[in-house]
């Protein structure tokens, strides 16, 4: 039986954060905490604070770090037997300091911090590509899924959350995994760190 660990999972777009999330989720029974999930949830359940988030979404306006912690929250209550992984959050400083506020308030620990390291421009290729091969085979493609937009999606990443990897690094609880590495050479290096 794998222990409880919360975690996070950093990386630029395209770096594969997802796919390794759901192996997690298969493997060891944690709960995906998808900021974007956890919005649209929020948004069509009814609840007081999903009405905030529709009327906020609603408006073309960024949800606050206040809600989004809210909803947080609202999961680490609901607990996981395998514990969570943080998807798309923290994305500035103010955002962990809140989650590592709300963290110890509930009595829980942040357990590991992965960073997906990936080069520029193989991710922007690796995305291209994956554009054409969906094109290719009549699948959906994201409007954004072309060059251009990749660097922008990229810059706006790096800008915004690059000082979380030195936070996390101070804390003693970043490690770094190659993240274009084949999907299984990843998969097994997440392991490593989360074995302890």
């Amino acid at each position: 039986m794998t222990t409880a660990m919360n975690i996070i999972l950093l990386g630029p777009p395209g770096a594969g954060k997802g796919t390794q999330a759901g192996y997690l989720v298969e493997e060891r029974g944690m709960v995906q905490l998808s900021t974007g999930d956890m919005l649209r949830a929020a948004r069509t359940s009814g609840t007081e604070m999903g009405q905030k988030v529709a009327a906020i979404m609603d408006a073309g306006q960024l949800v606050t770090d206040e809600i989004v912690i809210g909803l947080i929250a609202e999961q680490l209550e609901k607990g996981s037997e395998g514990g969570f992984i943080f998807d798309g959050f923290p994305r500035t400083l103010a955002q962990a300091d809140a989650l590592a506020a709300l963290l110890a308030e509930k009595g829980q620990t942040l357990d590991a911090v992965i960073q997906l390291e990936v080069d520029d421009e193989t991710l922007v290729q690796r995305i291209v590509n994956r554009a054409k091969e969906a094109a290719a085979a009549g699948q959906p493609v994201r409007a954004d899924d072309n060059a251009e937009s990749v660097k922008i999606r990229l810059m706006e990443y790096y800008k915004k959350t690059a000082p979380l990897i030195g936070y996390y690094y101070a804390k003693g609880n970043l490690t770094a995994v190659d993240g274009l590495a084949d999907i299984d050479t990843v998969r097994a290096s997440i392991a490593a760190v989360l074995e302890p």
